[in-house]
């Protein structure tokens, strides 16, 4: 398969992890087929957590649970090694000087208040300039300016910044600091250098959140050039667009007051280097499932509301210029150059993908990538590549790659008995590869070796006896013949019947990404709500024909039902915030693994536990 004309004969390798170890894979320019080549970088172990490619693609590094490498791409020699065997992450400073890491905050013995976890290397001396505590894995990375001129942390609630001159030492010393509040977080924009600086604060004591911006070095409360306060925030992304202009403030509540959400709410907020702010105006209840900047710097797509979810491309005078309608989506991905956007629905969802033309308006195509749990663009800007990750997923991993017609070009899918863990393609800087012309020319793809998903609505025993003019009762064990009056007439037994009532209030039922994989019983609970009511009493009435009620019980039940409905129950709605609680740190942990992060054992425990905690919250609920 040949690449468009036009295009680059540069083609950037993929880093592939594995649970047996890291390897670099390369293709032919013009067969796209990628694979491991003898004399391209490759490491035998069972414990490598993590890979990364610097910005401009000069450098590549890998913890192996011995130590980091860190290899120089022109020839793949070693720059230097770092010993951490305990590394989780790794982040390249912008210009790729050096290299932040991360590791589990833990506490022992001989030091109960605990050690540095995280720690920063030049990597021209592979010596370590910076080391403190970052205790949350969500927030550990240190913001640097793009000229590495300037670094921002939090540590202990306040931002302090470094001058970095090149001299190690300038990392023993900060220059500046905002105080602040426990959870703050700092962020410097890209772009333009001295850099803005946006400040977060939570609020406290029943004030507002708040989110200030300062140009650097002017950090004095009333030298703000913009504030933002908003309340319902426990926490909040700062995202700034590629030429540090404006930054979106995506804030997030841990559990919805309403009841509306298992897994709190969400709110989209917009401020300006000019001074301007407001809030982005979203059509539609539910969730922000996603929120991308082009990198063109001058407009954002968000998806967001409950499923199917909506899908806008925004300005920055936050207007809407263009609906892209709804659909089963949570994710959205530009391209490197921001005039390609792929609107997707993983996770939970079935794995559709919509290709789409940002200049024309126009839908290019829509494909269909089941099971995905990694998303990325060539840097080409013409392919992209999906995979099937463990932990996640420890069934089918591999990965694909397709040009953006739809066209599959690439697929390797993994060995029986060794899981994926994630891929990642080589950066390079801007000027690498011109951008390309869209057209409506598909070339010539190859058919995957997977099997496709059966398209065949799935019917339930009991309705395909119906149809073939069998009475389901005659098959139904006798166990399963008991009713109760609140449970609308569905078979009920001890071991074989469904465990759960119907779910009485439309805020209950999870939609969209944040639904957990069904159960056999569950999607056998759905089918049957889906009966017509003629259907529902006519069984009903044979139900009750063959196991009369105890009225005088049935009565007393009742009442006893009414009765405590009417009291509410502290302790109950105390173990429903609870659990809701727990079902909002499972989404996030989701989230960072489907961007690519590796779990610890506990949190991937955690994630496992999902559905034990949605069916608890659907019996509170329910009995609340």
């Amino acid at each position: 398969m040949a690449l468009d004309s036009g295009a680059s004969i540069v083609c950037p390798t993929l880093a592939v992890r594995s649970n047996v170890g890291v390897e670099v894979w390369s293709c032919e320019n013009l067969s796209l087929q990628y694979a491991y080549k003898p004399n391209l970088p490759k490491e035998d172990s069972k414990n490598c957590r993590s890979i990364s490619f610097s910005a401009d693609g000069r450098y590549f590094a890998y913890s192996n649970g011995t130590e980091i490498k860190v290899l120089k791409t022109n020839d793949w020699g070693i720059e230097c090694t770092l010993p951490r065997p305990k590394a989780f992450y790794l982040k390249f400073s912008p210009l790729g000087n050096y290299l932040a890491t991360w590791e589990l905050y833990t506490i022992t013995k001989d030091k109960p208040e605990g050690s540095s976890n995280m720690f920063i290397y030049e990597l021209s001396s592979g010596l370590e300039v910076f080391a403190t505590v970052q205790k949350n894995p969500t927030d550990w990375e240190p913001s640097w300016s793009s000229d590495e001129s300037l670094l921002a942390i939090v540590i202990g609630g306040e931002a302090l910044f470094y001058e970095i001159s090149g001299d190690i030492t300038s990392f023993h010393r900060y220059t500046r600091k905002i105080g602040g509040n426990r959870g703050a977080v700092v962020s410097l924009s890209p772009g333009a250098c001295p850099p803005y600086v946006a400040v977060y604060t939570p609020g406290s004591k029943g004030g507002p959140s708040m989110c200030k911006l300062y140009k650097y070095p002017s950090l004095s409360p009333n030298q703000a050039i913009a504030c933002k306060s908003f309340f319902q925030a426990d926490r909040v992304d700062l995202l700034w667009n590629k030429r540090g202009s404006g930054i979106l403030l995506l804030t997030s509540t841990e559990v919805d007051k309403s009841g509306a959400s298992y897994y709190g709410n969400q709110a989209l907020h917009f401020m300006a280097t000019k001074g301007d702010s407001c809030s982005v105006p979203l059509s539609k209840e539910g969730p922000v499932h996603c929120v991308k900047w082009s990198p063109k710097a001058t407009e954002f797509v968000v998806v967001y509301g409950f499923m199917p979810s909506k899908a806008a491309l925004y300005n920055l005078k936050c207007d809407v210029i263009f609906d892209f309608g709804e659909g089963p989506r949570n994710c959205a991905y530009f391209n490197s150059f921001g005039n390609l956007l792929a609107l997707a629905g993983f996770g939970n969802l079935p794995g559709n993908v919509e290709i789409w033309d940002i200049k024309k308006k126009e839908n290019v195509t829509n494909i269909k990538c089941p099971d995905t749990t990694y998303f990325e663009w060539n840097p080409n800007g013409m392919y992209f590549a999906t995979a099937t990750t463990a932990p996640r997923l420890r069934i089918g991993n591999g990965f694909k790659v397709y040009h953006y017609s739809g066209s599959l070009v690439h697929e390797t899918i993994w060995p029986q008995g060794q899981e994926l863990l994630g891929i990642e393609w080589q950066k390079y800087p801007e000027n690498q590869f011109a951008e390309p012309v869209i057209t409506k020319i598909k070339p010539e793809g190859i058919k995957s070796s997977l099997p496709e998903a059966s398209k065949k609505a799935y019917t339930p025993p009991h309705l395909r006896m119906i149809k073939e003019g069998k009475d389901p009762e005659q098959f139904m064990p006798r166990s399963q013949v008991k009713v109760n009056s609140t449970q609308a007439g569905f078979p009920v037994g001890r071991k074989g019947g469904l465990k759960g009532n119907r779910i009485k209030n439309k805020k209950d039922v999870v939609l969209g990404n944040n639904a957990p994989p069904a159960t056999s019983a569950e999607k056998d609970f759905k089918n049957e709500s889906n009966l017509n009511d003629e259907h529902l009493n006519n069984q009903n009435r044979k139900f009750k024909a063959k196991q009369p009620l105890n009225k005088e019980t049935d009565a007393n039940s009742q009442e006893g039902q009414i009765q405590s409905a009417k009291k509410p129950n502290p302790e109950k709605e105390k173990k429903i915030r609870h659990v809701a609680k727990k079902l909002s740190d499972i989404k996030k942990l989701k989230l960072r693994q489907e961007q690519g992060e590796t779990l610890e054992l506990n949190q991937l425990n955690k994630i496992s536990m999902e559905a034990k905690f949605l069916e608890e919250l659907k019996i509170l609920k329910l009995t609340a």
